[in-house]
Formats: C-alpha cells, structure tokens, sequence
C-alpha cells in the first residue's frame, strides 16, 4: 500500500497541513512536532517527493575552474530527478553563509552542499549546521569535515597523497631544495598537503622540512609572494597548493629573472583543463572532479530520499598530469 499524508499525519497525531509544512520544510512547525512527523514518516516508509525542489551548493571559489567544473558536474547529475541547483558565493564562515542557509531553509531547500567552504576551515561558526540539523535539512561537505559534526558525509581529495605525487615526481627529478607555496593556516585542505608535503620530504632525508613551507593566500599574488620567498632559500622547485597560486609562482619566478622551468620546476593543484594551455603548460595534481561531484549527487538523492548514507569522510585519489613546468634542475 502506498503510503500517503494522511497515513502519516495519522501515525504522528499531527494535521495533513501540518505534515505539509514539514515534507517541504516549512517555517511553523515546534521542534517536537516536526520530530514527530519525521519519525512517523520513517516508521511507515513515506519518502518525500523531490521534484522541483532545490539543492544549494555554497562555496567560495567560482572563479576557479575546478570548482566551477564540480558544481556544474553535481547540477547535470542531480537535473534529470527533478532538483534544481541553486549556486551561493559567499565567503567561507561567513555572516553571508549564514544567511543564505537561513533564507533557503526557510524556502524549503532539500539539501546543501559546502563545496571548500566554512567546512575547510578550522574553528568555523557552527550556527549555520546546527540550523539545518533542527530544520532536518540534510547536507553534505566537499574537501573538509564540518566542525562538531560526525552524522554527515564528506568527500575530500587525498591531500596526503597529493603532495607525495608531487614531491616524488620533483625528487625524481632530481631536485633536492623543494619548496611549498600553501594556504592560510587553519584551512583543512592547506594543512594537510603542508603535512603530507613535510612527511614527503622528512621520508627522503630532508632536514628541517617545516623551512621549505611558505603559506599565503590561495591567489595568484599569494603564489607570487611565496615563490619569491622560496626562491630566496634556494629553492629549486616549488610544489603549489593549487593552480592560481602556481601562476603566480611562475610569474614571482620570471619577474627574478628565473626560468621555468630551466631555472625552477613549478607543480600546481587542482587540474583544470584550462592549465593545459598556459606558457609553460602546468604540471599539476589533478583532483577527481568527476568522481567527488558524482558520489555528492549520489548522497544528495538518497539523502533527500530519507535513505541512509555512509558518514564521515570519503577519500579520493588525486592524478599527476605531468606537463611542461618541470624539469630536471640545472647542473651547479
């Protein structure tokens, strides 16, 4: 028999216009109500409709086209079962984050994802999950884990395992004095490819490796800034944490009058196709856009479909893509 409103307004005590205002996540309805209806829904097996609804994707970084590329990949996979995609650029941990989350709450938005945002960094306010926790909002995190938070899933790129590719494929090479252009500390992704980076090269018999790592913005002038300090240590080759700040390093390393990658080896993170095409073409570590934006869609249907997913973090493994910005060092 299929189950309806009226089954479930019945099992829960409650109104069909107040079981309503649940399904859609409305306003109106007390905390002890809306777990009624939630439970009563659950016990008969009532799975919510979703077609028509929204799913929200919150991050920062629109203009990289990695990003981009992961938001577009989760709209296409999610189109076809009648939600909509709804893009929030905002700040990470920001007030603008809480508020898009309060407003779209209030409208009735089936799920979010927080794509690199207030989940990438450490001490972030909590406010913004704790809401969609008593609203039964489920949501998702891409490249970081939320803060008090164990019950949702999260999908990450291996940063470990990133900065190991690079830092192989430079000492393979044959360089020695390898540097780090990273993120700002208490970013989740920056520390990680800063840990993975420093065990890289403490395995290989790097003294002092915490002296090869600069951090800075995740910008093309961060990159500029850190590959001139870099530079100055003697550092021949410089592995970035993503492909912006890669840019920069390279041009940090012309505007001193090196060469790349005669005079310094450059690897980037990330992977966009666009890197393909820049002088010279960007060795990079390539995040598995397709992969992560696939397993995000995946949770977002079962999840709006009140089925259960695996929690905690998801790990995958990130690409090589060797190019024309490394190269063996010159001979002294």
């Amino acid at each position: 028999m299929k189950v309806g409103i009226t089954e479930v307004a019945d099992r829960a005590q409650v109104s069909e216009a107040t079981v309503s205002r649940v399904i859609n996540r409305r306003q109106g309805v007390s905390r002890k109500t809306r777990e009624a209806v939630e439970q009563a829904m659950a016990d008969l097996g009532y799975e919510r409709q979703t077609r028509g609804q929204l799913i929200a994707v919150i991050t920062e970084y629109v203009s990289n086209p990695f990003f981009a590329d992961v938001c577009e990949r989760i709209e296409s996979t999610l189109a076809p079962h009648g939600l909509k995609t709804v893009l929030c650029p905002c700040f990470p941990g920001g007030v603008q984050e809480l508020d898009f989350v309060t407003s779209l709450a209030d409208r009735g938005v089936a799920a979010v994802v927080f794509l690199s945002s207030s989940n990438t960094i450490e001490g972030a306010d909590p406010e913004a999950y704790e809401l969609l926790r008593s609203r039964r909002i489920p949501f998702v995190g891409v490249n970081g884990q939320f803060e008090g938070v164990s019950e949702a899933p999260v999908f990450s790129t291996d940063d470990l395992l990133a900065a190991e590719l690079a830092v192989d494929h430079l000492y393979r090479l044959g360089h020695r004095r390898i540097g780090m252009a990273s993120g700002p500390v208490g970013n989740r992704p920056a520390d990680r490819r800063v840990s993975g980076f420093v065990s890289s090269l403490a395995r290989r018999g790097v003294e002092d490796p915490e002296q090869w790592v600069v951090r800075q913005s995740y910008t093309v002038e961060g990159g500029q800034s850190a590959a001139i300090s870099l530079l100055g240590r003697g550092a021949t080759a410089i592995v970035a944490a993503s492909d912006y700040m890669a840019l920069g390093a390279i041009r940090g390393a012309r505007r001193q009058g090196y060469d790349v990658p005669g005079d310094v080896s450059v690897v980037g993170y990330d992977g966009a196709m666009i890197m393909d095409f820049v002088d010279p073409p960007l060795t990079t570590v390539r995040q598995p856009a397709d992969r992560l934006a696939s397993e995000v869609a995946r949770s977002i249907l079962a999840l709006v479909g009140n089925r259960d997913v695996p929690v905690g973090e998801l790990l995958f493994d990130p690409e090589l893509v060797i190019r024309a910005s490394t190269a063996a060092p010159r001979a002294e």
